[in-house]
């Protein structure tokens, strides 16, 4: 039994991280990428728009179908000559059964079918822009996620040694009140401390249990509150981005900039289409046919033929009642979409001025807070050695933890602050991605 515990006991911890597996941001997304419902949504999207962008499907190539049918008439007649006798007729069969194989093909229709081919192209190429957005959205959520659970972390870290720094103080509270040398009020103050400070390390339990859940989910794992760790242990930040390069890579690779000008060119395209219904179409038709005739009366029994038929038709519509109001319609839609393509830059440009001011405050006040940790954490200490000689009152060491305490909080905003405008300006960059690689 004895050999059965050590066992059990040298097992724990092996089973322990069995159970909670540490994952990198990269392991993360490479994992979300594969499960997550939009993603897995927008390349579906990409691949009908895929499908869809095909000669057949422009108008390059014929239609071709087979038919085949039977008939069968019972008929009866009268017939009076003029010089004769009357003939009558009851109940004649006649048989007909045809097959025929028949082809259509719009040889031209104005420039339509070229114009459509384009379109499909540029559609196709907007659902990869628009599966692109949607990967970058998520790998931009999911980073920020990844952080804010480091954050919540650490803080749970920081609540924790606060609920140690008073559990050692309400001890030696307790203790000197034993030996005479205290108050009962500072024991009791030392105890509200202690309490306040372990609900705090309470609550902050849950906020980690939620940012995990809502990591599960955008990984769509089927277990919302599954357990797990992260191996960061720290917010990394990315302070040598550089302004010009975030631009020029904005210019170059926004998927969102590109798909507001594929939308213009597109506009343009509808608009061609409407404008070729104003030209002649031509059309062939084609096609090879065979027909068997058979007659119960008469002086012909069988009759069966075969052979190919062929026919080009010729027109263009002279009025529709609808083509100058599409037209007019097509032209103010064309316009809309340059102006939506000017509007998107505009307001990509206004995000990246935007997010790069965060950005340089952010790594300025991260800078400072490092500074004023430094001196919390010294201060902290003397404040201690004075408490425990005796020279400090139990108030006047609860604002030295306090202030502590407060510069840790300062600096792990400031950090995650900082690393959300760095995911900002990566996506409007254009380079989300880049956190594949981390």
């Amino acid at each position: 039994m004895k050999k059965l515990l050590i066992l059990l006991f040298a097992a724990a911890p092996l089973w322990l991280s069995a159970q909670e597996r540490a994952y990198s941001l990269g392991e993360c997304l490479e994992w979300g990428l594969e499960r997550n419902y939009s993603v897995r949504i927008a390349r579906g999207e990409q691949q009908i728009a895929e499908n869809n962008a095909t000669w057949g499907r422009a108008g390059f190539l014929p239609e071709v179908g087979l038919s085949g049918g039977y008939n069968a008439a019972w008929n009866s007649s009268h017939t009076t000559p003029r010089d004769g006798e009357v003939s009558k007729e009851h109940g004649a069969l006649t048989q007909t059964a045809s097959a025929g194989l028949d082809a259509s093909w719009t040889l031209s229709e104005g420039f339509s079918v070229l114009t459509n081919w384009k379109r499909l192209r540029e559609l196709e190429q907007m659902g990869e822009l628009q599966a692109r957005i949607t990967i970058e959205d998520f790998v931009s959520s999911l980073t920020a996620e990844y952080y804010n659970f480091i954050q919540q972390s650490i803080r749970l870290r920081n609540y924790q040694y606060a609920v140690e720094l008073s559990r050692e103080r309400l001890r030696i509270v307790e203790a000197r009140y034993l030996l005479g040398g205290g108050s009962r009020l500072g024991v009791l103050q030392a105890r509200v401390d202690f309490n306040a400070d372990s609900s705090l390390y309470i609550t902050q339990k849950e906020r980690i249990a939620t940012s995990r859940i809502r990591l599960n989910e955008l990984m769509a794992n089927p277990i919302a509150d599954e357990n797990f760790a992260v191996r960061d242990t720290t917010i990394r930040i990315n302070e040598r981005l550089n302004w010009g390069d975030l631009y020029d890579r904005m210019i170059a690779q926004s998927a969102e900039l590109a798909h507001a000008e594929r939308a213009g060119t597109l506009a343009a395209l509808d608009l061609k289409m409407v404008q070729s219904r104003a030209y002649p179409f031509v059309r062939l038709n084609a096609g090879y046919g065979f027909a068997a005739n058979a007659y119960e009366r008469g002086g012909t029994r069988r009759r069966t033929s075969w052979g190919p038929d062929a026919n080009v038709s010729m027109g263009f519509t002279i009025f529709d009642g609808r083509r100058g109001r599409d037209i007019r319609n097509a032209r103010i839609e064309a316009d809309n979409a340059r102006l939506r393509s000017s509007e998107v830059l505009t307001a990509l440009l206004a995000d990246l001025a935007t997010f790069w001011q965060a950005y340089q405050n952010n790594l300025q006040l991260l800078s400072l807070e490092r500074e004023n940790l430094v001196s919390a954490r010294q201060n902290y200490e003397i404040a201690r050695e004075r408490y425990l000689l005796g020279d400090l009152s139990g108030i006047e060491m609860r604002e030295a933890q306090k202030s502590l305490l407060d510069g840790e909080e300062r600096i792990l905003v400031a950090q995650y602050n900082t690393k959300i405008c760095e995911i900002s300006l990566m996506q409007v960059s254009g380079r989300a991605l880049d956190y594949l690689e981390q």
